[in-house]
């Protein structure tokens, strides 16, 4: 059953908050089917834990997106993420052939779909629609949270 991009969102924002629980960045990521409203693929920051750079949230789901459809395109999908994402992801986005993006938190440092780059927007390129903004009180909060306890916990 289809939902609200905002019901789509707050499940990603549990999954944000398990990446937190593990000392993870608390970013979170989705893969809807937009004709059916059904989960298809999910994926938090892992980067340290699996001490691996393509750990990250949008990749991973993408990777069970795959995995659950059989296929390397997902042309029917929507991909719902806490945080703008980055050039690496915004890359696989496109080459996965996902429709659109929505994201939370907008990130002015390594953002690629509005932020920094408009990766979406390049010549050449398979077309993916995104909106920015989605509950991004709260995805931005759950970051500075979460970045406010390393900077104490770094403390000497």
């Amino acid at each position: 059953m289809k939902q609200t991009p905002e019901f789509y969102m707050q499940y990603a924002i549990a999954l944000a908050k398990q990446a937190a629980a593990l000392g993870e960045v608390p970013v979170g990521a989705v893969i809807v089917r937009r004709t059916t409203g059904e989960i298809v693929g999910e994926g938090y920051n892992q980067r340290e834990i699996r001490k691996h750079v393509l750990s990250h949230a949008e990749l991973l789901a993408i990777d069970a997106a795959c995995q659950k459809l059989g296929g390397w395109r997902l042309p029917d999908c929507a991909l719902y993420v806490t945080l703008e994402p980055c050039i690496m992801c915004a890359g696989a986005i496109l080459q996965a052939r996902i429709a659109e993006v929505c994201f939370g938190a907008y990130d002015f440092k390594n953002g690629a779909v509005s932020s920094l780059i408009q990766a979406f927007s390049l010549p050449n390129q398979y077309r993916t629609t995104a909106q920015g903004g989605i509950l991004q009180e709260e995805c931005s909060q759950l970051l500075s949270d979460f970045f406010c306890r390393l900077r104490k916990k770094n403390k000497f």
